[in-house]
């Protein structure tokens, strides 16, 4: 028997008791993106998350191939109803009995899907406003870069910004350069110039990151780089903008009392859709 909310009840009819994600945040996980029933940019979420499972020694099933995997999450979708347009997410903790060292290595995986209003991406107008959280650090190494099913200083951040009505915080690493936003990697623009934080900062290494500095490279005129980002750097910032795969690209509007622009984000937005359709 376990103490549930105060009522007692068996602990064999609550199996997430024994999930290492839940108890020690032992899982990886990775989220995306269905349009017209089929994942994009497919071959890129499964071979991070392949490489995820490695950094964190998980054994990975046999018979987890690419094929596999995007059945099952389309099979997901659609016994929901939502493989038209879906948020799908998919969680892979350890399968084993143990403290903080597991018996054993082998994964357990659930896909959870739902119904998403737009197909595409749209460079939304309204008003974003962001700001620095300082309570604690993202660290530089590996572990930053994947997602683990530990964000503590992701939510506790976004407490931070629904406290304070921010739309969005922008989070640092032990050096105070800037590595990401709670919800996606950030951008900068300068001039003709776009950069974003490299990997080493401990920024997640995100699908859609990879395919806006893929696009943006291809824009006559726009220098792309992947370069340190300081406080300091925003205020002297032209645009900004935060991407995820279920978002595309979302623009900062005001940081502190500086306003930026979104003429970039139009033009990647427009990029993405078509590249989607291609």
């Amino acid at each position: 028997m376990i103490n549930l909310n105060g009522e007692l009840t068996s602990a064999v009819q609550n199996n997430w008791t024994n999930n290492r994600s839940f108890l020690y945040g032992d899982g990886i996980f990775d989220t995306l993106k269905i349009i017209n029933h089929k994942v994009l940019f497919l071959e890129d979420h499964y071979f991070r998350l392949m490489a995820s499972m490695r950094i964190v020694r998980m054994e990975i099933p046999m018979n987890f191939t690419m094929e596999y995997f995007e059945a099952e999450v389309i099979k997901t979708a659609q016994s929901n109803h939502c493989a038209n347009a879906a948020r799908v997410r998919i969680t892979f903790y350890r399968d084993s009995q143990g403290y903080y060292t597991p018996n054993q290595s082998c994964v357990q995986y659930v896909i959870q899907a739902q119904p998403l209003n737009e197909k595409f991406y749209k460079c939304a107008e309204e008003a974003y406003e962001i700001e620095l959280y300082k309570d604690f650090y993202l660290a530089k190494n590996l572990l930053s870069t994947i997602k683990t099913t530990g964000k503590m200083i992701h939510v506790t951040a976004g407490i931070f910004a629904r406290e304070n009505g921010y739309q969005n915080c922008l989070l640092m690493n032990d050096d105070k350069n800037i590595v990401e936003a709670i919800n996606g990697n950030l951008f900068i623009v300068r001039g003709h110039k776009l950069s974003t934080p490299p990997i080493s900062e401990g920024c997640l290494n995100g699908i859609m990151r990879k395919n806006v500095l893929q696009l943006a490279s291809k824009i006559d005129g726009i220098q792309v780089s992947e370069e340190i980002i300081s406080p300091f750097d925003l205020q002297n910032a032209d645009e900004l903008f935060i991407t995820n795969v279920i978002h595309g690209i979302q623009p900062v509007s005001q940081y502190r009392k500086k306003k930026f622009t979104a003429n970039l984000s139009v033009q990647l937005t427009e990029l993405i859709n078509e590249y989607i359709v291609a």
